[in-house]
């Protein structure tokens, strides 16, 4: 079953955009993320829908960071992208006849919504200037060795 890791696509793009200043093109973020151009727009305007990028037209312009880092969330991110599955497993049938299998969807529908719950609490306590805290401590030790970012 193939994962949806927008998610974590968006977070290294918005990191490497908080790391540098100027504005990155759609092409540029599109290597980052190993896709289309056309697929980090769509990501990117919703983004820019809620205020936490901007997008400036024709020669230099590109993509940059309009927000404070600490008032952004994991949880903001996550809603951004349109609030994509956070499990990969379900039921096998969402309304059955069956007296047994209403009881195991019963069961695992409990658990999946504490599951999705506790996640989505955890979203909203990291905030994007904790990641790129994160990201310069281990920039620093890797700099001690000589090694790049993506090394």
């Amino acid at each position: 079953m193939k994962r949806d890791s927008r998610l974590s696509g968006v977070l290294h793009v918005l990191l490497h955009m908080a790391q540098q200043d100027g504005p990155f093109t759609s092409e540029t973020l599109a290597r980052a993320m190993d896709t289309n151009p056309v697929v980090i727009r769509r990501i990117m305007a919703g983004l820019r829908d809620l205020g936490y990028v901007r997008s400036e037209k024709g020669h230099g312009g590109g993509w940059t960071l309009a927000c404070d880092l600490s008032k952004v969330t994991l949880r903001d991110v996550y809603i951004a992208l349109g609030c994509p599955s956070l499990l990969a497993i379900g039921n096998r049938t969402e309304a059955p006849g069956c007296l047994v299998e209403q009881a195991v969807n019963a069961a695992l529908n409990r658990a999946f919504d504490d599951a999705e719950a506790l996640l989505l609490r955890r979203f909203g306590e990291v905030t994007l200037a904790m990641l790129s805290d994160d990201l310069r401590q281990r920039l620093g030790s890797r700099k001690h060795q000589g090694m790049s970012v993506h090394a």
